[in-house]
């Protein structure tokens, strides 16, 4: 947004949580335990002021922690976290692995049990776990890379218990989609006729079957910028209650800090995401697209 718009930014953050705290406090709620459990991690693992780690990981180290964040309660990942930090893994390493957590929370989704207002019944966009979860990390992981070294290692503690909390409230697949059933239903190696066949399903709300038509893309080898380009022009015409714009950015930023033996499961994860938002246009899209003189 530029700097001319940081301070009107901030206010808006500021006043938000000023307003939640009321709230919490007028309706004597208990606070969110990451209060807690925060200073009690940065002091158990002598995280404050100790120089950020350096040690690289590989594949293997990357996904077994995104495991554990999406098999543990939020107080065990964020233990984890912090246990790794101070182990002296790089902390964006720590934030791939949160990353990877969320995303397969998208894949993992049964899907909403109760309608709510722009969000049928088995959908997964707008304040899904996953997409929150998704948008949240990497909100997170932007911040640690910008902060002092306190704020990059609190961040990271945050991130994955916020990541958790979403696996814990919620119940999840055991394995993700999309199945081997659904993956074997394509049969097409063409990169044209298969963007073809996932934009056909996206127009259809076929989650499934978006899924498995972009995974299918990505296995074979195929470049990912025209994939991107499909689900780009959905992004910025549906509604998404609120989140398709902002789920794409965070797609685009994850799949660029993600190794390679994973970054293909963030394209999968948002063509879900974009067959179960479409069909509802963003309101002002029409007009827009009027006044710039350009076809829908």
């Amino acid at each position: 947004m530029g700097q001319e718009h940081a301070h009107t930014l901030l206010r808006q953050s500021v006043r938000f949580c000023v307003k939640s705290e009321k709230g919490c406090i007028e309706a004597n709620r208990q606070p969110s335990r990451i209060r807690t459990v925060l200073p009690k991690l940065l002091d158990q693992y002598n995280l404050v002021g100790r120089k950020l780690g350096t040690r690289k990981v590989d594949d293997a180290w990357v996904d077994a922690l995104a495991q554990t964040i999406l098999r543990s309660d939020a107080e065990q990942a964020a233990d984890a976290a912090a246990a790794a930090l101070a182990e002296g893994f790089e902390p964006d390493a720590v934030g791939e692995a949160i990353s990877l957590a969320s995303n397969a929370l998208v894949l993992h989704d049964p899907g909403r049990t109760q309608a709510r207002p722009g969000k049928p019944v088995g959908s997964v966009h707008g304040d899904s776990i996953g997409v929150h979860a998704s948008d949240s990390a990497n909100a997170w992981r932007n911040i640690a890379r910008v902060s002092n070294q306190r704020n990059a290692v609190a961040s990271m503690v945050v991130a994955a218990y916020h990541t958790a909390t979403g696996r814990y409230n919620s119940k999840i697949n055991e394995a993700p989609y999309p199945s081997d059933e659904q993956l074997e239903q394509v049969t097409s190696k063409n990169p044209t006729r298969l963007l073809q066949e996932a934009d056909a399903a996206i127009r259809e709300k076929d989650q499934f079957r978006a899924a498995a038509v972009v995974h299918r893309y990505g296995q074979l080898g195929h470049a990912a910028r025209p994939a991107f380009d499909l689900m780009l022009g959905y992004a910025t015409s549906q509604d998404g209650a609120l989140h398709a714009e902002k789920y794409y950015r965070t797609v685009s930023e994850d799949y660029r800090t993600t190794r390679e033996a994973f970054r293909w499961r963030q394209m999968v994860a948002l063509a879900r995401v974009t067959a179960s938002e479409a069909g509802n246009p963003s309101p002002g899209y029409e007009e827009a697209c009027g006044l710039l003189n350009v076809s829908t």
